[in-house]
This record gives structure tokens, sequence and C-alpha cells, in this order.
């Protein structure tokens, strides 16, 4: 299976594409947009193209060539405004997923954030323009027809990952999780189409993520 991770270059994008190398029957194939990022894949033997998320649907579309699956983990990051904000974790989610759907690709798998849908929490959030963002664009996943997985973790670490945790954060005691464990969420989620038309909130938890996520 050729993997696509849209947003390879963050901290969840790095390790799942060294997690998608290691894995049988898996091609991960790193979309990045600065040549500079290139050897950091290169060190891990992962495949780039380069894209970028500014670009029309159509650009976008051949990028996507050729690849059996879509993994969306870009993010804005914390220190830009509310325009870039818009510009990521909204529009260009929504450009990928038209440009998955140009090109036939089915299975598309998208990282959101805990809780997105509680519109009672937006107002009382210091990333609220965020939250707004993520919660449209896994709408407008929903209904895009495609084999969608959304996975929202809780706050993310930089710890390594400890390979247990819980799709009811509402009964954990901690609502923080590894990027390391949400890249192995991923990859488990890419292996199961019971997660197919799933969404599930993931935080630091008592079970094994294979068995959580099934």
């Amino acid at each position: 299976m050729k993997v696509l991770i849209v947003g390879a270059n963050g901290g969840i994008g790095r390790i799942l594409s060294k997690k998608l190398e290691e894995e049988v029957g898996k091609s991960p194939i790193a979309m990045i947009r600065k040549e500079d990022q290139k050897s950091f894949f290169n060190d891990i033997g992962v495949e780039t193209l380069m894209g970028d998320l500014d670009d029309s649907i159509d650009n976008l579309a051949e990028v996507f060539d050729g690849v059996d699956a879509v993994v969306f983990t870009a993010g804005s990051g914390g220190k830009t405004g509310y325009d870039k904000t818009l510009e990521i974790d909204l529009d260009a989610a929504v450009k990928c997923i038209e440009a998955a759907k140009i090109k036939g690709i089915k299975r598309f798998i998208i990282v959101s954030v805990i809780n997105v849908d509680n519109r009672k929490m937006w107002n009382s959030s210091s990333m609220k323009p965020y939250l707004i963002a993520k919660y449209y664009a896994d709408h407008y996943l929903k209904n895009s027809e495609l084999d969608y997985t959304i996975i929202r973790p809780g706050s993310l670490t930089d710890d390594s990952g400890k390979g247990t945790i819980t799709i009811e954060p509402e009964s954990a005691s901690i609502t923080e999780i590894s990027r390391e464990d949400v890249a192995s969420a991923i990859t488990t989620s890419l292996n199961n189409e019971s997660t197919i038309g799933k969404t599930f909130d993931i935080v630091y938890g008592d079970m094994p993520i294979e068995d959580a996520i099934k």
C-alpha cells in the first residue's frame, strides 16, 4: 500500500513515515514543500514528493497520483495567525480531500483534535479558530464519500509512546497522548477496515492500541 503523508515533516508525520517504512506491505511517501526537508526522509529510506498546500486542487492531485491512501497530519502550528489556521487546517484539508477524489483514492485518514465537535468548549478555548477549522474539515470529510477515519488526539507530547490508549477520554485521568502513539494509531487504522467511517478520540490509557482501535 502506497501511503501519501501530508504534513510529513511535522512531528507526527516524521514518526509515521518511519513506522510505515518499517512495516511490511507499506510504502510511505512524504509530501514536502522544501528541498532541505529531503535529508531526513532520505536517511530513513522514505520516498519524497514536492507539494505545496497553497497550490491548486488540480496540482495537488498530480502529487496524489498512484497512491492508495492519504494521511493528512498537516497543521498550521500554534504560532501562526487565524489566516494560516483557516488556510491549512481547513482549506488545505478540503483541497486534499478533493484531490484524492479526483485520483480515485478512497482511503483517507485525518488527524483532528479531541472534543472538536463540542461547540460549548469553543468560546472558552484560546484555540477557538483552530477548533472551528478542524470541525469543518472533519465535517467535509464525513460527507465526501471517501473511506475516512478521523483520529482526534488529546494534547500532544514528544514523550516516547506508551503503546496503550483509551478511546473513551471522558473516563481518563490524563488528557495527553504522545505523537508516537498517534502515529501508531494511524498505522493500526490503516490495517483495520473496521475503522472506515469512524471517528474517535484518543488519549493515554490502559488498553493496547491495536485492541482499543479494533
